[in-house]
C-alpha cells in the first residue's frame, strides 16, 4: 500500500508538471499570436498614413499649381483610407475584447483607434483643400500664397515626422512636433488677420473666404498630426502629454 501510494503521488506529479509546461506553452503561444496582431495592425495604420500623406501632396499640388489631375486622384485614395479606418477600428475592438490586453499592448491598442481617427480627418481635410483649389482656378494667385504654401509645407512635414515616430516608437516625437504646430498656429492667426481685413477689396469675395478655409484646414491638419506624435510618446511612456 505503502509502495502504491508513493507512485500515486509521483504520477501526480507528473501530470502537473505536465499540467504547468502546456499551460506555459500555451500562454506563450497565444502571447506570440497577439503581438504579431499588434504587428499586422500596427502595418495597416502606417499603409494608411502613406495613402493620407500621397492625398496631402495632392492636395498641395492641386492649390500652388493648379493640378486638376491632382485633384481627381484624391477621392479614389479617400475610399481606400476611408476603409482603412473602418477596419483598423474593428480590429482593435475585437482584439481588446478577446484578447484583454494590460500595459502598454492597451496604450497601443487604445491609442491606434484614436491615431487612426486623426488621419482620417486629415484625409478629408486633403480632399477638401483640392476641392477648393479646383474653386480658385479662376482667379489671380493671392499676394498671400506663398506663405499659405509654407503653412502647408510645415503641416506635411508634421503627418511625416508624427508617422517616422510611430514605426521608431519615439518618445520625444511628441516635442518636437508641437514646435511646429506653434509655428503653423502662429502663421494662421498672421494669415486671417491679413485676409479678414483688407480695405482695397474689389469685385467678387470668394477667392478670400476661400484661403480663409485653406489656412483653417491647414490649422487643423497640423493638430491633427501633432495629435498622433503625442499618441506615439502615451504607447511608450504611459504620459498624457
Amino acid at each position: 500500500m505503502i509502495v502504491l501510494h508513493r507512485i500515486n503521488i509521483s504520477l501526480t506529479k507528473k501530470i502537473f508538471k505536465k499540467q504547468v509546461t502546456l499551460s506555459s506553452y500555451t500562454n506563450t503561444s497565444e502571447r506570440t499570436k497577439f503581438k504579431q496582431s499588434l504587428r499586422y495592425l500596427e502595418q495597416d495604420v502606417l499603409r494608411m498614413g502613406t495613402l493620407v500623406e500621397e492625398s496631402f501632396r495632392l492636395s498641395h499640388q492641386c492649390l500652388f499649381a493648379q493640378n486638376l489631375e491632382a485633384a481627381r486622384e484624391i477621392p479614389l485614395l479617400d475610399k481606400k483610407i476611408d476603409h482603412y479606418y473602418r477596419q483598423i477600428e474593428q480590429e482593435c475592438s475585437l482584439t481588446m475584447a478577446l484578447q484583454s490586453p494590460v500595459a502598454q499592448d492597451l496604450r497601443c491598442l487604445s491609442a491606434f483607434m484614436q491615431l487612426v481617427r486623426d488621419l482620417e480627418r486629415i484625409g478629408d481635410y486633403a480632399k477638401d483643400l483640392a476641392e477648393i483649389g479646383v474653386k480658385l482656378f479662376p482667379y489671380p494667385p493671392h499676394p498671400c500664397m506663398e506663405e499659405i504654401k509654407k503653412m502647408s509645407q510645415d503641416a506635411q512635414y508634421m503627418l511625416a515626422t508624427s508617422l517616422v515616430a510611430l514605426t521608431e516608437l519615439d518618445p520625444q516625437a511628441g516635442k518636437r512636433v508641437k514646435k511646429f504646430d506653434d509655428i503653423v498656429d502662429d502663421a494662421y492667426e498672421k494669415l486671417y488677420k491679413t485676409l479678414a481685413y483688407q480695405n482695397n477689396l474689389s469685385g467678387v469675395v470668394e477667392p478670400i473666404l476661400l484661403l480663409v478655409l485653406i489656412i483653417r484646414h491647414l490649422e487643423r491638419m497640423a493638430d491633427h498630426a501633432t495629435n498622433i506624435a503625442q499618441r506615439v510618446s502615451y504607447i511608450v511612456t504611459g504620459n498624457r502629454q
